[in-house]
């Protein structure tokens, strides 16, 4: 058989291949040819290509670098066959090619960016509200903090926080009053800001207390007991750190069948000091799982419950796509095993729906309690009172912190004689929070009786109280006000269209004019435009009616309506 011809079947194209060999005199393949496609087949590790050519003894005998030789020398001629076969593209090869071509060969990055899933806040009535706006010296600001005007409210009510601060509120009460749209929640909300998010803060309004399952007295101690916070220190010992390894170790199931059981978990905690290797039992496995605990966290691991707590993600990770909103935290310093004083804060409601809940139990009835959905029952006094002497004992021992917070009533005329009642006793408690109470009512009927009252508060009840009267705003001030909610907003708006919006604030109401501004934002940008202008607010202002023209019109068109 002639070898004038030899078949190189290439599977990369999925056809076989024929390619011109070149032969000696004597019929064979030259040795060089033979060297050089030697040396190619192994340099480029075609594991799935056949060569039918023979190795000759001095093929064989020939060094690494004799081969490499003879294939540059051969390879030149059937490189244009050698490119369809997609095998002998060797690395080199590629670099060669791209070195022919230089800078003739331009490639398109393409680059997005990583967009962050952070939900926006929403804007509120009084996201704008940041503090109550006063200086080092208790003095208000004229404006600041979101807030505008109201000098001597604020200035009560800083003095509120000091007292608060300094724990020598406790079990007195406070009252918003003036007229609507005067900033009586915005106040209690800048006293809850200055307080800091350690302080409870529980606000409800006056018509929450009506339920048809619990009764109105229970509804008004329940907050209170929320707005009441324990701070529990305790000494532990703890395992502190970054985890650097966290691999569970499986074996058999002892319970048969194909299944596998984790015998333990070993975790890998780092600190600046050094490093551990733990291996926790199974049981704080589940723990980790539940806390989402991955490689580069920081957490702490209580050592005699086996309690785990997810700190956050370790500050050497922050440079990290953030598409989760992490909490970094830096890396915590000491070593892994340490002694450390935890400190919980805690409500007393905390404690007595903790305690109320019934614990188990193997009867039917307890079985079906438990599948049933769960009814809103009351807590006794006497559970409540049990609560109270272990926290009286906490205190004494110095375990534990009271922390009177706030709770804040507002729109305290909807409340009935019963709860006024009520309220006399639980605000003079020994264990009472600072009560605020907000209503724009004047002297009005004190509901479930035929008395009035001044605010709709029985007279016995004010006598308790610290008042905290709310000036109506001036046409400076709510245009002032207005510009601060378009900047909250992000809404561009000219001043002749804040001056324009002040008048109607003064004719109808400041809730109204606010309320006009996103409509208008968006006439704006039908017409084409991204700032608002006058035209936009007197198209809207078309369309929508305040209550005062509201109760005009339905005065005069009285006939037209059913009564």
């Amino acid at each position: 058989m002639a070898f004038a011809e030899e078949i190189i079947s290439a599977r990369a194209l999925g056809r076989p291949t024929a390619l011109a060999l070149p032969t000696n005199g004597f019929g064979g393949l030259e040795d060089s040819f033979i060297l050089g496609i030697s040396c190619l087949l192994k340099i480029s590790n075609l594991g799935y290509m056949s060569l039918a050519i023979g190795k000759s003894p001095r093929v064989q005998r020939a060094s690494k670098s004799k081969r490499r030789g003879a294939a540059r020398k051969i390879i030149g001629p059937w490189r244009r066959n050698f490119r369809a076969i997609r095998g002998f593209k060797t690395p080199g090869l590629r670099r060669r090619r791209q070195g022919e071509r230089g800078g003739a060969m331009t490639t398109t990055m393409r680059i997005e960016e990583v967009q962050s899933t952070t939900k926006k806040q929403r804007i509120a009535t009084h996201t704008h509200i940041k503090g109550l706006g006063l200086d080092a010296n208790g003095t208000a600001l004229p404006m600041s903090a979101g807030f505008v005007g109201q000098v001597a409210a604020r200035e009560a009510a800083g003095l509120v926080v000091d007292m608060i601060r300094q724990k020598k509120m406790a079990g007195r009460a406070l009252l918003l009053a003036g007229p609507p749209s005067t900033g009586k929640t915005a106040l209690a909300l800048g006293i809850s800001q200055e307080l800091g998010s350690k302080v409870p803060f529980c606000p409800m309004v006056g018509s929450e207390v009506y339920s048809s399952e619990v009764k109105k007295t229970e509804v008004l101690m329940e907050n209170f007991r929320r707005a009441i916070g324990l701070r529990i220190k305790e000494n532990k010992e703890v395992y502190e750190g970054e985890v650097t390894e966290l691999s569970p170790e499986e074996t058999e199931s002892t319970s048969g069948g194909y299944g596998k059981a984790i015998s333990h978990v070993i975790i890998g905690l780092k600190t600046v000091k050094g490093t551990k290797q733990l291996k926790l039992d199974p049981t704080i496995y589940d723990a980790l799982i539940k806390e989402k605990v991955a490689v580069g966290d920081v957490i702490y691991i209580e050592a005699n419950s086996g309690a785990v707590k997810r700190v956050g993600r370790c500050d050497a990770f922050a440079t990290e796509y953030d598409l989760e909103a992490e909490e970094y935290v830096p890396i915590p310093k000491g070593e892994v095993h340490k002694k450390k004083e935890i400190v919980q804060d805690v409500t007393l409601h905390d404690l007595d729906a903790a305690n109320a809940r019934p614990q188990g139990g193997q009867d039917i009835l307890s079985l079906m309690g438990q599948m049933m959905k769960p009814r809103k029952t009351e807590i006794t006094d006497k559970l409540r009172q049990e609560i109270n002497k272990v926290v009286n004992r906490y205190i004494d021992e110095g375990i534990a912190e009271l922390v009177p917070g706030v709770l804040f009533i507002d729109e305290v005329h909807m409340l009935d004689v019963e709860c006024f009642s009520y309220l006399n006793r639980a605000v003079e408690s020994s264990i009472s929070p600072i009560v605020i109470f907000a209503t724009n009512r004047g002297i009005c009927n004190v509901r479930g009786t035929d008395m009035t009252g001044p605010h709709g508060i029985p007279v016995d009840l004010l006598d308790r109280l610290v008042i905290i009267r709310t000036e109506t705003y001036g046409p400076t001030e709510m245009i002032q006000i207005l510009a601060i909610r378009a900047q909250v907003e992000e809404l561009d708006i000219d001043e002749e269209s804040l001056a324009y919006l002040g008048e109607i604030g003064q004719q109808a109401s400041l809730r109204h004019a606010i309320q006009l501004l996103s409509p208008a934002s968006i006439v704006a940008k039908t017409n084409g435009r991204d700032k608002i202008c006058k035209a936009d607010l007197q198209e809207v202002t078309a369309l929508y009616l305040d209550a005062k023209s509201s109760a005009r019109l339905l005065q005069e068109q009285q006939e037209r309506y059913i009564t």
